[in-house]
């Protein structure tokens, strides 16, 4: 993640806070599914305040974040079963097949290169490994209008508004076991994969 766009998160963390409550729904599905998994070794990229880690009640989790701001903010909600680390996700310095299950919540439409982060995340990812997306998604619906009328707005925000499905190349070492519609139109959705053996 670029410097600009960790800085421009460290000066809106202050307002993150209204973000979450227009994700919270979202996520909360995303967590209760992952609550239901045997125990153990969690990486939550981009973690954000922390504002979920206290949702988490089976595993050991990695918490990460470029925004030194949003982890001040993450270390006053994080639990004894969470460690939290300042580090971009698309240069992690885990070693290889370290994670039972990687979690990117609403992060590969924020970051500057999407392809590396998921390289990444496969990376320490274990061989049979889930790696659980939640992102929006441009649905072949009229929302698409709404994300292409955002599109150069977005970019003020480091924000990626039209943003396929498709787009996700770098998924050929993953099996998508599930894809679940997380709000209404089809605009959000939690990708469920497993790393092949």
């Amino acid at each position: 993640m670029s410097k600009q766009t960790e800085s421009f998160y460290n000066r809106f963390s202050i307002f993150y806070p209204l973000i979450d409550l227009f994700l919270r729904p979202q996520k909360q599905l995303l967590l209760n599914k992952i609550n239901q998994l045997p125990y153990g070794q969690l990486l939550d990229v981009g973690v954000g305040n922390g504002a979920h880690l206290s949702q988490y009640k089976t595993h050991k989790i990695t918490g990460i974040d470029t925004s030194l701001k949003m982890l001040e903010i993450a270390r006053k909600r994080k639990g004894s079963n969470v460690v939290l680390l300042k580090m971009n996700g698309e240069a992690l310095s885990f070693q290889e097949e370290s994670f039972d299950y990687v979690v990117l919540s609403h992060v590969l439409a924020v970051v500057d290169n999407p392809e590396k982060l998921l390289e990444e995340a496969c990376r320490v990812l274990k061989p049979s490994g889930r790696l659980y997306i939640l992102n929006h998604f441009t649905p072949d619906n009229w929302l698409k209008w709404v994300d292409r009328s955002f599109e150069s707005f977005s970019a003020l925000f480091h924000f990626k508004s039209v943003f396929y499905t498709n787009s996700l190349s770098k998924t050929e070492k993953l099996t998508l076991l599930h894809e679940v519609n997380a709000g209404l139109f089809s605009y959000f959705k939690i990708l469920i994969y497993e790393k092949k053996l």
